[in-house]
């Protein structure tokens, strides 16, 4: 595995990573009304997150924001892992999106469910990431086989 970024890999990881890195601290900052909205909203698509403290939640939440946002901005955190926790993270608000009510028609998005929409994207930019990295190992691993 690479442990420094690519160049070309820099300018996605520093946009992405500064809006993540964004999120989760205004997640930190956030009062009890934001901690309400940001719970409610998460334990309607996810019913098991009810029993957790409101609070804690958007806690934790942000907490994971801001590290996934300083991975993807820290050149030394290797694509491979940036890009798979981009895309995990990713993939849970892809279920926002899928799960919540009025937020979509088909799979088009409703006008209320372009934000959560948008999401997808962040899915695709990290899906990318670690299907790069995959796909140069691969090779490298080729190249070492045939020059033996």
């Amino acid at each position: 595995m690479r442990f420094l970024a690519r160049a070309h890999q820099m300018p996605v990881r520093l946009i992405v990573g500064a809006f993540v890195l964004n999120s989760g601290l205004s997640k930190l900052k956030g009062d009890e009304g934001t901690a309400d909205y940001i719970h409610g909203t998460a334990k309607t698509a996810y019913p098991f997150l009810e029993s957790q403290d409101k609070g804690e939640f958007t806690r934790n939440l942000g907490a994971a924001e801001v590290a996934l946002g300083a991975a993807l901005i820290t050149p030394l955190v290797p694509t491979l892992v940036a890009g798979a926790a981009l895309t995990a993270f990713a993939g849970g608000l892809t279920g926002l999106y899928l799960r919540l009510p009025g937020m979509r028609e088909g799979l088009r998005p409703t006008q209320q469910g372009i934000p959560l929409a948008k999401d997808s994207w962040l899915f695709g930019i990290g899906a990318s990431l670690v299907l790069e990295e995959l796909a140069r190992a691969r090779e490298q691993r080729r190249t070492r086989r045939t020059r033996r």
